[in-house]
């Protein structure tokens, strides 16, 4: 079976790689995965992986909290209620990118549909796209959302969105530049989008290395940087408005990394070292563990 590699970097057009690191899949298989680097712009991209038709069996595990309820150990409980205060303030940030208080909203990865019921519950008309049959019965069954499957993407009306949002998504997307493309044809003139990656650069994933959470080989195929997302987002038609940090992030990517470790007294060094890169994040905005990108179309 074929598997899903890169030749061209999406970022710089680079053609010459060297290898980065080997993380292992700690969630699903315990299979390994090289990332590979742009010798051009330092881009990271993991290979070998499968392609998007044949990649859902990586995703089917409990542990993968993105697309479940559970709340069952320490970890996810504390991952659900930062995520009850993460909804409000993603939803205070839409509200001040747009410039309005409702509008037309495309959440792609939706997931079980968290952030959109809240968007939906502020007035706004909500779409969402979503992969996983799971999730979309979870968000039907949970809040009366009607979420598509991925193919209906692209068939959604011409510049029909005030804002089109990703929440830790765009890593998994197989297809870049078909999907950027989308984005803008579906957004209004004055549309935003809102893109919220991992940072490689971060504090945590310097420390971490091959145990950094966020690599989470092979769902994240992508691994981004500031100033590979500023050049990114410019190559397809965008231009960044502003960026913003994602501070909770240090502290569970911090405490999931020291778990893979298999370290003694987890939770103190996960909190330890998500306090360090929270920390550098306020010197720094770029050097947080996840970033926000808020872009308008060019």
């Amino acid at each position: 079976m074929a598997k899903f590699n890169i030749h061209i970097c999406p970022v710089c057009n680079g053609n010459e790689f060297s290898t980065f690191l080997t993380c292992t899949d700690f969630f699903v298989s315990d299979e390994k995965f090289d990332i590979k680097k742009c010798n051009s712009c330092g881009f990271k991209i993991t290979e070998n992986i499968e392609d998007e038709n044949n990649i859902g069996s990586y995703y089917q595990s409990e542990n993968y909290i993105s697309h479940s309820n559970t709340t069952t150990g320490f970890v996810n409980s504390v991952y659900h209620r930062v995520r009850k205060y993460m909804l409000g303030r993603k939803r205070r940030l839409v509200e001040k990118t747009a410039a309005m208080q409702t509008g037309n909203i495309l959440d792609v990865g939706t997931g079980t549909g968290f952030f959109l019921n809240e968007m939906k519950e502020y007035g706004w008309h909500v779409t969402g796209i979503e992969k996983s049959d799971d999730a979309r019965k979870f968000a039907k069954s949970e809040f009366n959302l009607d979420n598509l499957p991925t193919e209906e993407l692209f068939k959604l009306k011409e510049k029909s969105y005030d804002v089109v949002s990703l929440w830790h998504v765009l890593e998994h997307i197989h297809q870049l530049k078909e999907n950027m493309d989308t984005f803008s044809r579906l957004l209004k003139t004055d549309g935003k989008l809102i893109i919220a990656v991992p940072n490689h650069d971060s504090y945590d994933a310097r420390h971490y290395k091959e145990y950094w959470a966020a690599y989470d080989v092979p769902r994240h195929i992508w691994h981004f940087a500031p100033d590979q997302m500023k050049q990114f987002g410019e190559k397809n038609g965008f231009k960044l408005m502003s960026f913003h940090t994602m501070p909770f992030d240090s502290f569970y990517v911090s405490m999931l990394s020291e778990k893979y470790k298999k370290s003694s007294f987890t939770l103190f060094k996960g909190i330890f070292h998500g306090t360090i890169s929270w920390m550098e994040s306020l010197l720094n905005r770029g050097k947080c563990s996840s970033v926000i990108y808020v872009f308008e179309k060019n």
